[in-house]
């Protein structure tokens, strides 16, 4: 390619952009000078920890900003046009018509009152792209081509009818539905099982090469960067670290913190001995059947955690690990079958369960950002529970807050009286971490802790459970898509798939073949920092399902 052709396919040239946020009426900067150039059907990974500016500049391709924040320097060229200054309604004509945007969370993106097709036609109707019929028809084609099943009907389902991963596909069908020259992937699979996922990157992936179409793709999953992008650039704090082609950079890295990211997943937990047969789990669940309405979701689920022991409960979206979470906890009672803790049986609902029991099993949830509440200060948000629970007030429960803050590695003079607004998202799930420990519990359930964090800070939270469990001799039950995080926390290891529990052992035995079909898939479907490796496991499942 010539230098003039080449610069005829420039579709989108930012040039020194600068991008500052408002806080208490000080404007400080979030992007601090960077460049970036893509070319028509070229897909760019963004990567890097959070905080990083990875999200704020995909969305300043679009010339647009979060509120509270504001393009203050540089330029933002959009097949020539500058889209920086550019009126609102020049935005709106490029933005759904030729710059797309595919969110993290399609579950939050969707209008739930809405059926899926009525929302797809919507952006090519207001566009002029196209009438209804025919956009209806293209939508099923679309879906057809993300490979979701019954294309034909999917479309008049609501939000709530389709499964995370479907929904996940729906809306990158939607966002293609005028074909536009660039779309802005936002950590598009984070939140999605490693089956799903492969699903997911597969009908990305052939949705922008069919249609030739650019991508600017946000992640912190290095691996699944190396399946989707053609040139991946590195940011830290709002300024670019390095950049180069995908091969170059997962083979060679050139900066000393791009080599720390390719080597984050060094942790191992400390080795536990395997737990005496003969002696009482902290838990145990024996024959459960549950479910909602009419329809089972847990069958015949059984499995023990002792003292001190982690087991990771895993499986695809769909197989009940939440449901088993809520089985335990009571917040769904069990339809046959016990649940003993310590031995003695719990009430099936938490209603009925003692303030002792309610003490003693903790939760930590995947979204600290919906699971704190945003009113409140940490002092208030970890010492509720030592209040309601341990009886403590006045100088003891400060105590009590101020020592929780120190284990898990936040200042108390700095941090007591902050809220969650004012907190990272790795220091938001430290304080759920704390909240769980605020009553002294002996069991803690933590749903998916890690999924929503770059693996730097990921790596952070897993050491600091770790530390926890040996310092408070706790038994965790963790539920988790993440095989990586398996390898490098639990002891046991609990394989769910649709209600039923299909294999469990001891961790390194379950990574150890022969495997039981299903787990085999889970196992293979876990994303290598090698970029030939989503085409190779195509290739290998498509000669498999054709033999």
């Amino acid at each position: 390619m010539t230098d003039t052709e080449a610069e005829n396919d420039i579709l989108l040239e930012m040039k020194d952009i600068r991008i500052e946020g408002r806080a208490k009426g000080i404007w400080n900067p979030i992007i601090k000078g960077i460049d970036l150039t893509l070319h028509r059907g070229e897909v760019l990974g963004l990567i890097g920890e959070s905080g990083a500016g990875k999200s704020t500049l995909g969305l300043a391709a679009m010339g647009y900003t979060r509120d509270g924040c504001r393009i203050s320097g540089g330029s933002v060229t959009f097949v020539g046009q500058e889209l920086r200054g550019a009126s609102e309604r020049r935005l709106r004509r490029l933005r759904g018509s030729r710059i797309a945007y595919v969110a993290q969370s399609a579950a939050a993106s969707f209008n739930p009152a809405h059926r899926l097709i009525d929302q797809y036609v919507e952006t090519p109707v207001q566009h002029g792209v196209l009438d209804r019929k025919v956009a209806e028809a293209d939508a099923i084609e679309l879906y057809r081509q993300m490979r979701l099943p019954n294309p034909e009907d999917i479309g008049f389902r609501y939000p709530h009818q389709v499964s995370g991963g479907q929904l996940q596909r729906a809306m990158t069908a939607m966002a293609m539905a005028c074909r536009p020259d660039l779309i802005i992937f936002d950590e598009p699979t984070t939140a999605l099982d490693v089956t799903t996922q492969i699903e997911v990157l597969a009908a990305i992936r052939d949705i922008v090469k069919t249609y030739n179409t650019a991508a600017i793709y946000v992640t912190h999953d290095l691996a699944v960067v190396a399946q989707m992008a053609d040139r991946i650039k590195v940011l830290k704090n709002g300024e670019e670290v390095e950049e180069a082609d995908t091969r170059t950079m997962m083979s060679d890295p050139k900066a000393e913190y791009t080599k720390s990211l390719w080597a984050v997943r060094s942790f191992a937990r400390a080795k536990t001995p395997e737990p005496d047969p003969k002696a009482q789990p902290v838990l145990s669940v024996q024959s459960v059947r549950a479910g909602y309405g009419a329809v089972d979701v847990l069958e015949d689920v059984s499995f023990d955690i002792h003292e001190g022991q982690t087991v990771a409960i895993v499986g695809e979206s769909g197989s009940g690990k939440s449901t088993t979470a809520r089985v335990i906890t009571g917040l769904l009672p069990v339809r046959s079958g016990r649940i003993l803790f310590r031995g003695e049986e719990l009430a099936h609902s938490y209603k009925k369960r003692s303030r002792g029991a309610l003490r003693q099993t903790q939760m930590i949830y995947q979204m600290a950002d919906t699971a704190l509440n945003p009113k409140l200060s940490l002092r208030e948000l970890i010492g509720r529970p030592a209040q309601l629970y341990l009886g403590l007030s006045g100088k003891a429960l400060e105590e009590r807050v101020r020592s929780l803050l120190d284990v898990i590695e936040l200042d108390p003079n700095q941090y007591i009286d902050r809220r969650p607004s004012e907190l990272s998202g790795g220091q938001k799930q430290r304080v759920g971490i704390a909240r769980a420990l605020a009553t002294e519990p002996s069991f803690i359930i933590c749903d998916e802790v890690t999924s929503a964090l770059d693996q730097v800070v990921a790596e952070g939270v897993l050491r600091l459970l770790d530390q926890l469990k040996t310092e408070f001799n706790l038994a965790y039950m963790f539920i988790t898509h993440d095989l990586a995080t398996v390898r490098a926390i639990a002891d046991d290891v609990v394989v769910m798939q649709s209600g039923k529990v299909v294999e469990q052992g001891r961790t390194e035995d379950m990574f150890t073949p022969p495997h039981d079909p299903y787990t085999e898939l889970l196992l293979s479907s876990v994303p290598e920092m090698d970029p030939e490796w989503l085409t190779r496991l195509l290739e290998a499942r498509h000669s498999k399902a054709s033999t």
